[in-house]
């Protein structure tokens, strides 16, 4: 009727997505970055649950290109010393975990990335707020 397949709610999420990617700021994006991998993640174990490998496989390779495009991407392994080192090699641990997952249905190995990028995520949001009240030394 439209023309378009996208549903006005699907338009809405794209253009509120896109505005909060071009308003936030470098460690909003990282938030978001997790945002995303989690949000794929738990698609995938829909998909997984549902017997439905088309949207299992596409939300995992999303995952995927999140955490190792995104996540380990943005990650500054000269000034960052050991933590930036650790994630580099988390991020390409949960990248291959996801790549089983794929695989096999492994729907433990889903849990287990979304356990340590929630962790992760958190700790993230954590930094953030002592930046914004100033209480970051």
């Amino acid at each position: 009727m439209f023309g378009s397949s996208t549903s006005p709610v699907n338009a809405y999420n794209k253009v509120s997505l896109e505005t909060s990617v071009a308003n936030a700021s470098p460690h909003q994006l990282i938030v978001l970055l997790f945002e995303g991998a989690r949000q794929a993640i738990i698609i995938a174990r829909a998909g997984i649950e549902a017997g439905d490998t088309p949207r299992k496989g596409t939300a995992i390779t999303k995952a995927i290109d999140i955490i190792l495009n995104g996540l380990r991407a943005s990650l500054n392994l000269e000034e960052g010393g050991n933590i930036a080192q650790n994630l580099y090699a988390l991020y390409d641990y949960m990248a291959r975990r996801l790549l089983h997952a794929n695989l096999t249905n492994d729907k433990a190995a889903l849990d287990e990335v979304l356990k340590l990028l929630s962790e992760i995520h958190e700790a993230w949001v954590a930094i953030g707020d002592k930046v914004n009240n100033g209480t970051a030394n």
